[in-house]
């Protein structure tokens, strides 16, 4: 089977052209910063037309954030999953519309092939009801469907699936925390191949501070800024999720630039970074605890997979857990998975490149293949 897998983001659109068997790329792009993404769906079509790369699709993948309550698998696209995926948006306004547009667009422009959706939050679908359930009131959270449902799902599935085949274990041995460090980031810990807990909850703001999020706040902070600093809800929102993390600590949501005004001794990115690193520590001991012990320990993502000193900083003092760091390791240029822990250390710490894409081809063709 080859699949094309369509990625819409909020701004941006991921497309790749993936040979099933050999789990090989046939082609890929990226458009960014783009305002419509029925331009962006065009100009991708054409670009892998006029590489000949569509010839042999017989399917098509969807990325799709939020899958609720209702979708705890890739699931085959029809009208209605169509409409349960566009009722979902309230808990993805950024991404679920997104993710429907690539969907309308493709289904009508390969509409001989068949379509799956594959869902961010579907790994976390089974979370253990301790993690999954807020203590709210639990008439208002059945009422209004809150609980944890989690987000990058399929990165954290093929991450730690990768992870068991590098070190050539059964992932149902391993007791595992994947740390995706993207612009958004999010943790996971995960026992004998399942989730047992995860940092995004009800959306993708909650958890590890973020490039423009808060990550975990005080929620009596929203209502204080109700209350006393007349800002809306809206306003409220949008500084919780675009002028906050990095961003709103030290002036941007790169951490390679953020590394570089450290280096110029600037206090706000010091602080920036310490915050980062500091909740990234939290939840590592955190999950160490609800994992019962650790095995693996697994970078991935942009700065995850590139960032050797924010790796660095994070391992430093986690020894009490097993956790070490070899230096020269950790500093290879290479971009494959590997191991920058010591040799005999009792926790091995990863680097494993993500590919979402792949997972997304991945699960297509299972759910094709019944």
């Amino acid at each position: 089977m080859t699949v094309l897998v369509l990625n819409c983001g909020s701004s941006s659109l991921k497309y790749e052209v993936v040979d099933v068997a050999a789990a090989a790329h046939v082609a890929s792009g990226v458009v960014e910063r783009i305002s419509e993404h029925g331009e962006a769906l065009v100009r991708a079509v054409s670009e892998l037309e006029d590489a000949g790369a569509l010839a042999d699709v017989t399917a098509v993948g969807h990325r799709v954030v939020m899958g609720g309550r209702e979708f705890d698998r890739a699931t085959v696209i029809d009208d209605r999953v169509v409409a349960t995926i566009d009722a979902l948006a309230e808990l993805a306004p950024l991404h679920n519309p997104a993710n429907l547009a690539g969907i309308r667009f493709a289904r009508s422009r390969f509409a001989d092939v068949p379509h799956v959706a594959v869902f961010d939050t579907a790994f976390f679908h089974g979370l253990p009801p301790a993690a999954a359930t807020y203590a709210l009131d639990r008439d208002i959270a059945a009422t209004w469907a809150i609980r944890r449902y989690g987000a990058h799902g399929t990165s954290h599935r093929f991450v730690s699936g990768v992870a068991a085949d590098f070190l050539g274990l059964d992932t149902r041995s391993l007791r595992q925390i994947v740390l995706h460090l993207g612009n958004g980031a999010s943790a996971s810990a995960i026992a004998g191949g399942a989730p047992v807990d995860t940092s995004m909850g009800f959306t993708p703001l909650e958890g590890l501070v973020m490039g423009t999020r808060t990550g975990d706040i005080d929620a009596a902070v929203v209502v204080h800024l109700l209350r006393h600093a007349g800002l809306s809800v809206d306003e409220i929102d949008d500084v919780l999720n675009h002028r906050s993390g990095l961003r709103g600590l030290a002036g941007t949501n790169d951490l390679r630039d953020v590394h570089r005004l450290v280096a110029d001794g600037d206090a706000h990115a010091r602080l920036a970074l310490d915050v980062y690193v500091h909740r990234l520590r939290k939840y590592v001991g955190a999950y160490a605890a609800v994992l019962g012990g650790l095995d693996v320990l697994t970078f991935t993502a942009g700065a995850g997979e590139h960032d050797a000193a924010l790796r660095a900083e994070t391992c430093a003092g986690l020894g009490f857990l097993g956790i070490d760091v070899d230096a020269a390791r950790n500093e290879s240029p290479s971009r494959d998975a590997r191991r920058i822990s010591p040799d005999g250390a009792p926790v091995d710490v990863l680097v494993v490149p993500t590919d979402e894409e792949l997972q997304i081809a991945l699960e297509t063709d299972a759910v094709l293949a019944g």
